[in-house]
């Protein structure tokens, strides 16, 4: 439990790093440091499919902050960089889709999937009793909002966070910049 809590003061420091800095792009790395750790927090939980969406939408939205960032402050790369930057990005998107394919082979033949032949894995619980457990004539629902509620309420609160914090870094115009009058 000391782990989370060091984790915990590290998201705060990054928050306050994001909101006060003036550089665009520090405050963008420090937004995306406190996703990244929250998603080691959801490990540490015990919550490894919400981690797992944490990471997705942290890395995603990093890459369009990123981009976005850099072409509000109006950065030049210098053309050797780019050439390399590209065959980094090349090379990396080869190594993950090898890896993607050698992943692929390890899953079960598709139709048959691996919980199906668990005799009590929590599916064929949910499957036999569901309906009497939850009282729900719809059983992705049950399990969704009732089995797993926690679960669909820690998804929900990273992709909102996640938006809302796009939305605030990508506004056209700041508080202050409304609050003043125009020269």
């Amino acid at each position: 439990m000391v782990l989370f809590y060091i984790l915990l003061a590290f998201m705060i420091i990054a928050a306050i790093i994001a909101i006060e800095t003036r550089d665009l792009l520090s405050s963008v790395v420090s937004v995306s440091a406190i996703g990244f750790i929250g998603s080691l927090i959801f490990l540490i939980l015990q919550a490894p499919d919400i981690a797992i969406t944490q990471i997705v939408v942290e890395v995603l939205a990093l890459i369009i902050l990123i981009r976005a960032t850099i072409a509000r402050d109006l950065t030049t790369i210098a053309e050797g960089r780019e050439f390399f930057g590209t065959v980094v990005c090349v090379a990396v998107l080869l190594v993950i889709a090898l890896a993607t394919v050698r992943a692929a082979d390890a899953l079960p033949v598709f139709g048959r999937p691996a919980f199906a032949s668990i005799e009590g894995s929590p599916s064929q619980i949910y499957l036999r009793q569901g309906s009497r457990d939850t009282g729900a004539a719809n059983l992705v629902a049950a399990v969704i909002l009732d089995y797993r509620a926690y679960d669909t309420l820690g998804e929900a609160t990273v992709l909102f966070t996640s938006i809302i914090g796009a939305t605030a870094i990508l506004r056209s115009r700041t508080v202050k910049a409304l609050q003043e009058p125009e020269a």
